[in-house]
């Protein structure tokens, strides 16, 4: 059994405590902006389960370094994000979310941030290499038998399955030989 699911905490967004266990690549699906918050930015992600990832300020600057200032272009990229046990809160290291790679960048990005009030540190981000997503639509409509609709379903990932379940029983269907055929 994972012991991941028992230290989740209860929250309406990612916490650095959900990356105890390690760090997380995601893909935004949107960024909203409300001013006049404490956290103004969330950034949604596949499999977020409602848990947008907020940014604090000096993600929020690498973020706007390496992609830009316009949010509606990162729909589609990827970061990773790990639990930095070093970030400071009220003079506290409480932890905090970091950025350590990011897609669509050409090179490692090293950029200064500041650490407290007067100074500031370097702070770097690696390129982040992501497999293009495979169009499986297509590849589950060009199959011709169901043996090459069997390979190309287990070649997929189970993220990919869920979305495409329909297309590969539709193809399935239309596969299958006509009832009483062949008898």
């Amino acid at each position: 059994m994972d012991m991941r699911e028992a230290i989740v905490p209860k929250s309406d967004q990612l916490n650095a405590d959900d990356l105890i266990a390690g760090p997380m690549t995601v893909k935004v699906t949107g960024v909203s902006i409300k001013g006049g918050q404490e956290q103004p930015v969330a950034i949604s992600f596949e499999g977020d389960n409602g848990k947008p990832y907020k940014a604090c300020k000096s993600m929020c600057r690498v973020l706007v370094h390496a992609w830009g200032a316009d949010s509606s272009k990162y729909v589609g990229r990827s970061m990773t994000l790990y639990c930095d046990p070093k970030v400071k809160w009220a003079g506290m290291e409480v932890g905090g979310i970091r950025i350590s790679h990011m897609s669509h960048i050409p090179e490692t990005l090293t950029m200064a941030l500041t650490a407290t009030r007067g100074n500031k540190k370097p702070y770097t981000v690696k390129p982040l290499a992501v497999k293009e997503m495979q169009d499986w639509e297509s590849a589950i409509n060009a199959v011709e038998t169901a043996d090459e609709l069997a390979a190309v379903w287990s070649s997929m990932p189970a993220d990919a399955k869920k979305k495409f379940e329909r297309v590969k029983d539709a193809r399935k269907a239309a596969l299958a030989p006509p009832a009483g055929a062949g008898i």
